[in-house]
């Protein structure tokens, strides 16, 4: 069992966003990462993941009570065309040196750069398990060979299978939309676990039909982010959160 497990189960606060898409999804308050890192050590979640950028400036090793997981890879929104290509930016050794116990790498399956990005995981993945490290893989099927198929159960499950090949310890990537077809990508994904990505801002009663959905189908648990930070009270969002990721 990993450093990021509870119970067996994992709940990640996802603060990458800033990098992806800009602070187009911030407000006063949750552009403010002191601000996410009161919500990650509220008790609920078991990881908070962070660029190198945020965990440097932010993540007080000495003090932080929730384990780090630091993005190594990224691409701004203006970058990501028809065949979205996300480089390195972030080596294994200055993650450590940040205090974190797991990295994360975002693959985009179906791309025509996929192999590329294949190629500098496998090399993360060697130095990071060397290192202690837990490894999650960002398996999102994006690009001109998936196009209209990205959350279709065969093309995820593909993804989450490519995961497991390539020896994450788990795969973030996208809920199929019920729990029958999320199945098949848990077991696709074999002893890899899976963790559903949140998304954007949904209401609540979608976001707990889902959440029982995913946990139904036997995924690891969540890394989920705006639905929690950009919710008025995260901290209560996060415990009804807990309660369907961990006593599920």
């Amino acid at each position: 069992m990993s450093v990021f497990e509870r119970d067996g189960r994992v709940m990640l606060l996802a603060y990458d966003q800033g990098f992806e898409h800009g602070p187009i999804d911030f407000n006063g308050k949750n552009v403010d990462p002191s601000y996410i890192m009161e919500i990650a050590e509220s008790g609920f979640f078991t990881g908070v993941i962070f660029q190198e950028g945020v965990a440097a400036k932010y993540y007080d090793q000495k003090k932080a009570k929730v384990p780090l997981v630091v993005k190594l890879n990224g691409a701004s929104s203006y970058s990501k065309g028809k065949e979205p290509y996300s480089p390195q930016l972030c080596t294994v050794k200055k993650a450590i040196e940040l205090g974190a116990k797991g990295v994360g790498y975002t693959i985009y399956v179906g791309s025509e750069h996929e192999g590329e990005m294949m190629r500098e995981f496998s090399l993360i993945e060697d130095e990071a398990h060397k290192a202690g490290l837990a490894v999650i893989a960002w398996m999102y099927p994006r690009g001109s060979k998936v196009v209209g198929k990205e959350h279709d159960k065969e093309t995820v499950a593909y993804a989450a299978r490519l995961g497991m090949e390539l020896n994450a310890d788990y795969v973030k990537t996208y809920y199929t939309g019920d729990e029958e077809s999320f199945k098949w990508v848990v077991k696709s994904a074999g002893k890899t676990g899976v963790l559903a990505q949140g998304g954007g801002k949904i209401g609540w009663e979608r976001l707990e039909s889902e959440v029982r959905g995913i946990m139904a189908a036997g995924a690891k648990g969540l890394a989920i982010g705006r639905n929690v930070w950009q919710a008025e009270r995260p901290v209560e969002v996060a415990e009804k959160l807990g309660k369907l990721v961990f006593t599920s």
